[in-house]
């Protein structure tokens, strides 16, 4: 893979940005709530589908938001940090516990073409049978549909959130004709709004879109400019296998200097250097078990 030396920087003047009577409209009805989900839905539909946009890399940011969101809702205190220490230091053999399962979950969902072979990888404890018939529940329009197979996983499985939540992100995502899941309900709705039904829990779903679809729409936009950046910055880099490392910081969160395809001296060298140019951040604020991202 190459990267060309054109301003990237200078492309994302085009993107598309998010209307401010959705951003700072108040809704209260039904109607104008599912209106202002729509709108926020569509445009950020627009909006993946730029070539700017580092599609992997967001959704890899956004199983993290969406793994914080379901640690709040089991009582855990386990946030980003804890999250990505718990994935990203898993040595082979190692359980990864309650919240490196639950993060695995999102990251694995998102990761991969949204089928019923992917999801049930992402959810073991489920048979493919069980996760078809979960699907199928839903029927009528995008947010309609994933609020009816969230309702139906929740009464089948009450103790199974995330599950759930994840096999209605990809109703979502299929309805809307997206191939990978882009987590969007699980950072917007809150606990209580998991146990609603029927008109009540689709209401919280729409408005549950409508915030966490703002908000995916600013980092989509933020990483845009940092994998600009990034790529704009890459030809400077000597170290062999640099190529390959930059790819890896494109497309995940955060990178642990010892998975880069480097002598680990040298990972630990390249990942300084890209601090320095700007273009990616240590994530962890720690001397040591560093992690970086863009």
């Amino acid at each position: 893979m190459t990267f060309a030396r054109s301003d990237h920087i200078s492309d994302l003047d085009t993107l598309p940005r998010m209307p401010t009577w959705v951003t700072f409209a108040r809704a209260e009805t039904p109607e104008d709530v599912a209106f202002l989900s729509g709108a926020a839905l569509n445009h950020l539909h627009v909006f993946l589908g730029r070539e700017e946009v580092p599609q992997a890399l967001l959704r890899d940011r956004l199983a993290l938001r969406a793994a914080e969101a379901c640690m709040a809702f089991s009582g855990r205190s386990e946030r980003t940090k804890q999250l990505r220490d718990a994935v990203h230091f898993l040595r082979p053999g190692d359980l990864p516990g309650p919240a490196g399962e639950t993060y695995l979950a999102w990251r694995y969902a998102a990761k991969r073409s949204i089928s019923i072979k992917s999801l049930a990888r992402a959810l073991p404890t489920f048979e493919p049978g069980q996760i078809t018939t979960w699907l199928d529940a839903g029927t009528g329009a995008p947010v309609t549909r994933a609020a009816m197979v969230l309702e139906v996983a929740v009464k089948e499985a009450p103790r199974a959130d995330v599950s759930a939540l994840i096999l209605a992100e990809a109703t979502l995502a299929q309805a809307l004709g997206w191939d990978h899941l882009v987590p969007l309900l699980a950072a917007g709705v809150k606990r209580a709004d998991l146990r609603k039904r029927d008109d009540d829990l689709r209401f919280a779903c729409h408005r549950a879109l409508i915030s966490s679809t703002i908000e995916a729409l600013r980092q989509a936009a933020d990483l845009a400019r940092r994998a600009a950046h990034l790529k704009a910055v890459a030809p400077k880099l000597r170290a062999k296998g640099a190529v390959e490392a930059v790819e890896m910081f494109l497309t995940r969160d955060a990178v642990a200097p010892s998975v880069l395809p480097l002598p680990d001296r040298a990972a630990r060298r390249l990942c300084d250097r890209l601090v320095d140019l700007g273009a990616v951040r240590e994530l962890t604020g720690r001397d040591t078990f560093r992690l970086y991202g863009v």
